[in-house]
């Protein structure tokens, strides 16, 4: 069994309650990749146990601060607090879909574990929960109140390529015939596929902020769903009352997905699809002066890494510029960004000078994060990523 020792600028870090120890703070040890090490502080005490990278700049990712080594028990006891959350959010319908785990915001480093119905897909991002995939995912099937009619590893994330690990697509339990179908109060029902989809399927992590926006054109209006995906932001806001909706997407699989979606949801006379470069299709639009009573634009992440900082603030303010330009004075901005190297404050400064820049007073109503099935962490400010603006303009 390795061990690792710390350095006292690590000791500190761990002690301050940020669960990640980075290389440059580990003074000594050895281990095998993915392995569960014990870690010591300069002076010999114990500080707990970490899963171990041998690749990644975050050398140690904290379990435990116990003294004893985490057993089986331990490790259901995680699960199980997980599966439980969900349970009290009133999550765990067998015909709805949740997030199940969500990684290292539950000591449960490098693991997300998505539910679509009875299926579940997983994703590993770490050497850690690749290591110990198989028996994590025995004790998933143990926790669930229900049998899981499949179990699908969809480990192709870029982010392993930082653990060295190769993208790996895996069907470990049952037969997948075609898209899954996904039923959420108020009448949303939706087609997930989880072989070929955006992350796992679909943005869960949305939810909640969803059924916000739809609530805006409750008494009916036009709606505008820039960068769709399957048009779930759209639908919901149909099925709330709006007249129109018009969602723009660009990749042709989702263009005919938010069709199906809106078929399934009893809403297809209500909304219609462009297949367009939402950019530029939002700046000719302006031109035309079309006007909408609501506006979502929630485009892919602009900036992954620190780098792209800049180049992702000059994205922002002018999709944000080009999104209010549609809006008439009273409507709803409903703005997004999970790039996870802009945080909150940054991101209201961008839609604060696209405001600016438009000419425009404009009114933060909200500033939202990811569904609480997607919980953030105190301690680790990483596992806050989604930001979510309802803006309000004058």
């Amino acid at each position: 069994m390795g061990t690792m020792t710390l350095t006292g600028k690590g000791r500190r870090w761990l002690l301050g309650g940020h669960p990640w120890i980075y290389a440059d703070d580990v003074a000594d040890g050895e281990g095998t990749p993915g392995e569960l090490v014990p870690v010591f502080a300069p002076q010999g005490e114990s500080l707990g146990w970490a899963l171990f990278s041998a690749k990644s700049k975050i050398a140690l990712r904290m379990v435990t601060r116990a003294e004893e080594q985490p057993n089986r028990e331990f490790w259901l006891a995680r699960v199980q607090r997980a599966i439980n959350a969900r349970a009290k959010l009133g999550l765990m319908d067998p015909a709805g879909a949740c997030r199940l785990v969500s990684g290292d915001a539950e000591g449960l480093p490098g693991l997300v574990v998505d539910r679509y119905g009875t299926a579940l897909v997983l994703q590993t991002g770490t050497q850690g929960a690749d290591r110990m995939r198989d028996f994590l995912v025995e004790l998933l099937l143990e926790a669930l109140p229900f049998e899981a009619s499949v179990v699908l590893d969809r480990s192709d994330v870029s982010v392993r390529r930082l653990e060295g690990l190769e993208p790996r697509v895996e069907l470990l339990r049952g037969a997948i015939e075609g898209p899954l179908e996904v039923q959420e109060q108020g009448g949303l029902v939706y087609a997930v596929d989880i072989e070929h989809g955006h992350k796992t399927g679909a943005y869960l992590d949305m939810r909640d902020n969803r059924v916000r926006a739809a609530a805006a054109v409750a008494g009916g209006g036009r709606v505008l769903d820039a960068f769709a995906y399957d048009g779930l932001f759209g639908i919901r806001a149909a099925l709330a009352g709006a007249e129109d909706v018009l969602c723009l997407e660009q990749n042709a699989a989702a263009c005919e997905r938010i069709l199906e979606n809106a078929r399934r949801s009893g809403v297809e006379g209500r909304v219609r699809v462009e297949r367009v470069d939402c950019m530029k299709d939002l700046r000719a639009r302006a031109d035309a002066e079309e006007r909408y009573d609501l506006a979502i634009v929630d485009p892919p992440a602009f900036a992954r890494n620190k780098r792209e900082r800049a180049g992702a603030e000059r994205g922002y303010v002018e999709l944000n510029r080009r999104a209010m330009a549609l809006l008439p004075q009273g409507g709803l901005l409903v703005s997004a960004s999970c790039s996870h190297a802009t945080g909150r404050r940054d991101f209201s400064s961008y839609l604060a000078s696209a405001a600016r820049v438009s000419g425009r007073d404009a009114f933060l109503e909200a500033l939202t994060g990811a569904a609480p099935d997607h919980p953030v962490r105190l301690g680790l400010p990483e596992s806050e990523y989604l930001k979510c603006a309802f803006v309000r303009m004058g």
